[in-house]
């Protein structure tokens, strides 16, 4: 059995080592899956989910040690993750009853003698491939929705955080010990590609949209759905009336927490041209205090070069560098670098960077800065700061984006109530709150027969009269 060795991607040292999945494993943890979905289904799942939850918060050291170890990440955004992931199960557990449960609506005139009812159903069996860069918080938010709409989970975690995903699997197994509900197989990209084309009912990706692309055609050849989170560039726009010690304080937080390894982070900066060189200046004099400890290393080992490329092509295209440039990235940490005037063909400006760099443009307005920030294929997240927070409202409406914080960045992140997801090379579908619950249910309609109806037409003998009838109704209903 081949296996898959976990390295630390700061030294390089082997924290773990796994079997991998092959086709064969997958099937056969699918087909678990299937069995144990019955059971599941039919459980009142709350209490079940609620003691998983309790289990990873009362292991939350443990948990984060190892995060920080397979991801390079500090100790202390680790422990943010996992808190963020456990109000998430929390919510989730709470509210898939009620959200998910039968529900009466209204038949209307034409089919008043019919009763009608709403529920939502398992799917089945879900399987979730999971990213690295938060390897608790962004799966669990495809896990834990899964779960606690009634569907059994094979989870498949990357290849680089597969520690973290063994260990959460285990947790439940700790909490749930009765059933493999939640299953963990383990591999690269061929494990990956196994669990898209094992029958599941449907599957959860996060990763970039190329990789998505793959999945989604994998998926096709069964006709499995999929949700895609496909990645972002995202954007924060400064209108002239910001808080620019809070606009500074949070492009910073955006740019370079988890080392720009954030989907939903700040890539790009739009800063009205008033207050642009005093925004730029609190950027720069914060940038200079941040040291690549606070943030850590890159956590796969090609990352580095993309950034690289990315400083290089903006900087030969005419835009300068204000705090670093490419003798920033020393492998495998990169210090924080921030751009300005960079062009807007740039690939610093159209392409994902995924690293501790921070572009800042200005422009003449907001008008301005809501069409560039829309000028790109991704649509994940964004954020704006302005002191009016009806017109920081109406720019939000705006952007072609899933999600946008006003006066903050992330602020969604750790809200379970509110869908995230996004449009374009972000992907499609929502996960988080009810849309997330929904995302892994089928709707099921159920009508019954109330009384005999006063018009009978839903038969092949229908009385012409009641047609009639049926018709002058319709027209003085509608036709006035």
């Amino acid at each position: 059995m081949s296996r898959l060795r976990s390295l630390s991607p700061a030294t390089d040292e082997v924290l773990g080592e796994y079997e991998i999945a092959g086709p064969e494993a997958v099937l056969a943890a699918v087909a678990r899956a299937r069995a144990a979905a019955s059971w599941w289904a039919d459980q009142p799942r709350k209490g079940h989910l609620l003691r998983w939850k309790r289990e990873i918060a009362g292991r939350s050291d443990e948990l984060a040690e190892l995060i920080a170890a397979e991801t390079g990440k500090p100790r202390g955004d680790a422990l943010l993750e996992i808190m963020l992931a456990v109000e998430h199960l929390d919510w989730a557990a709470r509210h898939a009853a009620k959200i998910l449960g039968r529900r009466r609506v209204g038949s209307g005139m034409l089919a008043a003698d019919q009763g009608a009812a709403l529920e939502y159903r398992p799917l089945g069996v879900v399987g979730v491939i999971g990213p690295w860069n938060y390897p608790v918080y962004t799966p669990l938010g495809s896990v834990s929705y899964a779960l606690a709409a009634g569907n059994a989970v094979v989870f498949k975690p990357s290849e680089f955080t597969p520690g973290v995903g063994q260990w959460l699997a285990d947790a439940w197994s700790a909490a749930v010990p009765s059933q493999p509900v939640l299953q963990v197989v383990l591999g690269a990209g061929e494990t990956g590609a196994a669990l898209a084309t094992s029958g599941v009912d449907k599957v959860a990706f996060t990763g970039s949209a190329a990789t998505a692309r793959k999945v989604m055609a994998a998926c096709a050849r069964t006709l499995t759905p999929i949700v895609v989170e496909g990645g972002g560039k995202d954007a924060m726009i400064v209108a002239a009336d910001a808080d620019l010690d809070a606009a500074a304080r949070a492009a910073v937080f955006g740019g370079f927490g988890n080392a720009g390894q954030t989907c939903a982070g700040v890539e790009r900066v739009y800063c009205v041209r008033g207050v642009y060189d005093d925004f730029l200046a609190r950027v720069t004099a914060l940038t200079k205090e941040v040291t690549r400890d606070a943030y850590g290393p890159m956590t796969i080992p090609t990352q580095a070069e993309v950034v690289r490329s990315h400083i290089k092509d903006a900087l030969s295209a005419g835009g300068r560098a204000v705090v670093g440039g490419a003798e920033s990235i020393q492998e495998p940490f990169v210090s924080p670098v921030v751009l300005a005037e960079v062009p807007a063909d740039s690939r610093a400006v159209t392409e994902e960077t995924f690293g501790p760099v921070l572009v800042v443009n200005p422009v003449g307005d907001l008008d301005e800065a809501v069409r560039l920030a829309n000028a790109t294929s991704y649509g994940l997240a964004a954020s704006i700061f302005s002191a009016d927070q009806a017109a920081a409202r109406a720019v939000a409406r705006r952007l072609r984006t899933g999600a946008v914080s006003i006066n903050g960045v992330l602020g969604f992140a750790g809200i379970p109530a509110l869908p995230f997801g996004g449009v374009g090379d972000s992907g499609f579908g929502r996960i988080h709150g009810a849309d997330g619950l929904r995302e892994f249910s089928r709707a099921q309609s159920v009508t019954w027969r109330r009384f005999a109806a006063p018009i009978d037409l839903m038969r092949l003998d229908r009385n012409p009269s009641a047609l009639e009838r049926a018709r002058k109704l319709f027209r003085l209903r509608h036709a006035r």
